[in-house]
């Protein structure tokens, strides 16, 4: 009995022993990275990955041409990175969080990929009753001067005091006649933040104390932890982000591309792209909801464009049914025809005509005139 204790307790011993090594093993061996091809494949099926002048691979959303970064179906939220996007759309998990945004006079809104994530990438102001935001710009970050870059007026948002932190805050951007005056009128909001477990600074926004005096609203902190899989859940004041350490696409190894590439001559503009118009998006938030996480829509719009399709692909075949039908009876009701054509020319009754009756009998007139003058003189004698 004894024995058999000693071994159940250097049994045990060991597990311990070998837990505590791969926990250590793995410390030494640091976090672990995804592949950079993880932006190519998942965000595929939402948009164009388009080889961009300037930029290489860059991603074109199937969004409509009001779209904009940053303000189309989303809200901000406060979290312990500074005001972080919770975004509507299931690939906002990406393209909100990693890279840059960008704009094309033709094209539209463009992402540009990096393995940096981030709460955010925007740079803020401030105007007497307003907070605006815009899109940081490829090669920008928070330590530079985001002065006379940003001063043109499409690529800002701005709303009142009273607005910020609203669900679907979009549809409380002011109109853009203003903004002259508001970038001129306002100032920089340089707060930042550090991440020390991925060695990087975040501009966070406006203060949680400011905004809710501004607003005259009570908002609190939203938690923020890890997704295991591609998208993000917000829900009871929480909010499940899928942000990996991403590798980089660049050193000794090949550099990836997508699997699927679009020539640019084949994209489309935004206003041409109206059927592709939120698909992978999710429904705008709604204040009633009680910041719940909005499931998409996606399931339903496919399987109402497969009915569509569906309905088109069943409405030509009849069409086409209906053509062969009316051609094959035209061809048959011809043959038919050329059939009953001699039929008709010597039997009105329909009786079938005996064989020889084209070879009409000669009266005895006809056979007279064909004969010989010397039968004919024969005869008369």
């Amino acid at each position: 009995m004894k024995t058999l204790s000693k071994i159940l307790a250097v049994l045990l011993l060991i597990n311990i022993y070998a837990l505590f090594s791969a926990q250590s093993l793995s410390a030494q061996q640091g976090p672990e990275f995804v592949s950079f091809r993880v932006f190519y494949d998942e965000l595929s099926p939402y948009g164009f990955w388009v080889n961009y002048p300037n930029y290489n691979y860059v991603w074109i959303p199937n969004v409509d041409a009001h779209f904009t970064p940053y303000s189309t179906a989303g809200q901000w939220v406060m979290t312990e990175y500074g005001w972080t996007w919770v975004s509507s759309y299931s690939w906002g998990w990406a393209a909100f969080h990693y890279g840059r945004w960008d704009y094309d006079d033709y094209y539209g809104w463009f992402w540009i990929p990096d393995n940096e994530w981030g709460p955010s990438w925007v740079v803020w102001r401030k105007a007497h009753g307003y907070y605006g935001w815009a899109p940081l710009r490829p090669g920008m970050n928070s330590n530079m001067n985001f002065g006379s870059k940003y001063d043109d007026n499409i690529h800002w948002n701005f709303v009142q005091y009273s607005d910020f932190g609203k669900s679907n805050i979009g549809t409380y951007v002011v109109d853009n006649s203003t903004y002259n005056n508001l970038i001129r009128s306002s100032s920089v909001i340089n707060n930042t933040y550090n991440d020390n477990r991925r060695n990087v600074s975040y501009i966070s926004g406006p203060s949680l104390r400011q905004v809710q005096r501004t607003s005259g609203r009570e908002m609190g902190r939203v938690a923020i932890t890890d997704y295991n899989r591609p998208g993000q859940v917000f829900e009871n004041n929480r909010l499940q982000l899928y942000r990996p350490l991403i590798e980089k696409n660049t050193g000794m190894n090949k550099r990836l591309e997508p699997s699927k590439i679009t020539d640019l001559l084949y994209v489309k503009s935004p206003q041409e792209r109206v059927d592709f118009y939120q698909r992978g998006a999710i429904t705008p938030k709604d204040e009633l909801r009680n910041k719940k996480q909005i499931r998409p829509l996606e399931a339903e719009r496919i399987n109402q464009q497969h009915q569509n399709q569906f309905l088109y692909i069943t409405r030509l075949n009849k069409y086409k049914i209906r053509r062969i039908r009316s051609i094959q009876e035209i061809e048959f009701r011809s043959q038919e025809k050329q059939l009953l054509q001699p039929m008709n020319l010597h039997n009105k009754n329909n009786v079938a005509p005996p064989v020889n009756a084209q070879k009409r009998s000669k009266t005895t007139g006809e056979r007279r005139q064909q004969e010989p003058d010397k039968q004919r003189e024969r005869r008369n004698k």
